[in-house]
């Protein structure tokens, strides 16, 4: 059984990580702000679903074996850069008229169902999240106790923290939502989402080990 201590210590250092911007916040201002806040629960179920694969990884070692393998960690890298940047064209061209997004609400239970994915995968694929579970996560680990049960209690602090604050952000988004219903409004934020989705893709496929 992990400590308590130990559990607000990870909490304390993988906050200010989970403040950063990303891509589930991205995909969560693209999605909510066109769709509403239904469109929140696959951003979310995604990116905590991203974090317990890579705690699975993790007691599996196999996240190590990429990490100690320059030539693994950098497929990895590029693989994750190529999907970002992919999704932030998708983004941009499937938004190419104020008239697309108009009929987005027509099309919300298959976009809703893809959404989970996309999630999914920005975590799964961003470095940055597996990184959290190979060099923060053992400073908080007693070697005594069990180790798998210990990544899943932080991996489960981990994955409320982030849920609370992409929740957080989903109340925002929805008060905003009067400057962003017009077809204008909601063209030009996809526009700066997409933006976004591609430069995380490139500062991905561009920062060295």
């Amino acid at each position: 059984m992990i400590h308590r201590a130990a559990v607000a210590g990870f909490a304390a250092a993988v906050l200010p990580l989970i403040a950063t911007p990303g891509a589930s916040l991205t995909l969560l201002i693209r999605h909510v702000s066109d769709g509403g806040r239904r469109r929140a629960v696959p951003v979310i179920s995604g990116t905590v679903s991203g974090l317990y694969v890579h705690a699975s990884l993790a007691m599996a070692g196999l996240s190590v074996l990429v990490m100690q393998s320059s030539r693994a960690f950098t497929a990895v890298k590029l693989v994750g850069a190529t999907y970002l940047i992919g999704l932030g064209l998708w983004n941009w061209y499937s938004a190419s008229s104020p008239a697309s997004l108009m009929t987005t609400r027509r099309r919300l239970p298959r976009s809703t169902e893809s959404l989970y994915g996309q999630a999914l995968l920005a975590n799964v694929l961003n470095p940055k999240a597996a990184s959290i579970y190979l060099t923060l996560i053992p400073q908080f680990i007693a070697p005594s106790e069990s180790v798998g049960g210990q990544i899943l209690a932080l991996a489960t602090a981990h994955a409320l923290l982030i849920a609370l604050w992409l929740l957080l952000w989903t109340i925002v988004i929805r008060r905003a939502s009067p400057v962003l219903r017009g077809a204008r409004s909601k063209l030009i934020t996809t526009r700066i989402t997409s933006v976004v989705l591609i430069g995380l893709g490139i500062r991905t496929a561009a920062t060295t080990r």
